[in-house]
């Protein structure tokens, strides 16, 4: 019998972790601009278990809700007629906007000042972050 060598099984060990890690890093302000609506809720329950669904009925915009346990983030998916993706907006506490600002430069390519690109399947999407009294507003929409 065969035992695999322990310095195979360790680095097999940090690889996993290693992408676990930059999951988890990496997923919290998710560009999803494009999903099918079914698409980001199964995303949503696998990836974001910090965030619970929010069920809402709006006659005039057709969008996913989520929220945080704190209630220090909303996320908003907006979807069009085909329930596609169109943009997303995220409203955070005024507390906790310097650490969305450094996610963001983690995440995107700084365009100015509050302002990000993000570069995917061969199309940009900008990224804006705007302050109000209590809250900051991320929004991410296809680039015009």
């Amino acid at each position: 019998m065969l035992l695999k060598s322990p310095s195979r099984y360790c680095m097999k060990i940090i690889t996993l972790s290693a992408a676990l890690i930059l999951t988890c890093i990496c997923t919290h302000g998710q560009n999803l601009i494009g999903y099918k609506g079914k698409e980001i809720l199964k995303y949503m329950k696998e990836n974001q278990l910090d965030m619970n669904y929010n069920n809402v009925v709006n006659s005039k915009f057709s969008y996913l809700k989520y929220s945080d346990n704190s209630e220090n983030e909303t996320v908003l998916f907006f979807l069009n007629p085909d329930s596609v993706c169109r943009s997303v907006r995220i409203i955070c506490d005024i507390n906790i906007k310097s650490q969305k600002m450094k996610e963001l430069d983690s995440q995107y390519l700084k365009m100015g000042e509050d302002k990000w690109i993000d570069k995917r399947d061969g199309k940009e999407y900008l990224v804006e972050i705007m302050e109000d009294k209590w809250s900051c507003v991320i929004s991410i929409e296809p680039e015009k």
